[in-house]
């Protein structure tokens, strides 16, 4: 009786670790939506690379739910609306949050 007690507890905990083992970080409810922000976020940056009026490496991106939040340094308004817009035009982006700081 004992012996089966200490079977179903270590099944349980079994069971419970390996479940949320399973559980995506940042609250998201499933792995494919973690990939989907992740291609998302890839895409907005080499959209970031190409284009030249943009400074890549000064613009941080980060994709939640299809929301893109972009923060970081511009060295103008112009280039702020312009990740703005490359952001928003890129496939899989829902909506943006720009929080890019104008800096000369």
């Amino acid at each position: 009786m004992i012996n089966a007690r200490i079977l179903a507890a270590a099944c349980l905990a079994v069971a419970t670790l390996a479940g949320t083992g399973c559980a995506v970080t940042r609250g998201q409810e499933s792995a494919g939506a973690y990939i989907d922000d992740t291609s998302t976020t890839t895409a907005v940056k080499a959209k970031f690379v190409e284009d030249k009026s943009v400074d890549a490496a000064a613009i941080k991106v980060e994709t939640l739910n299809g929301t893109v939040q972009l923060s970081g340094f511009a060295k103008s308004n112009a280039e702020k609306a312009q990740a703005e817009y490359l952001a928003r035009n890129t496939k899989g982006v829902r909506s943006v949050k720009n929080d890019i700081v104008v800096r000369p």
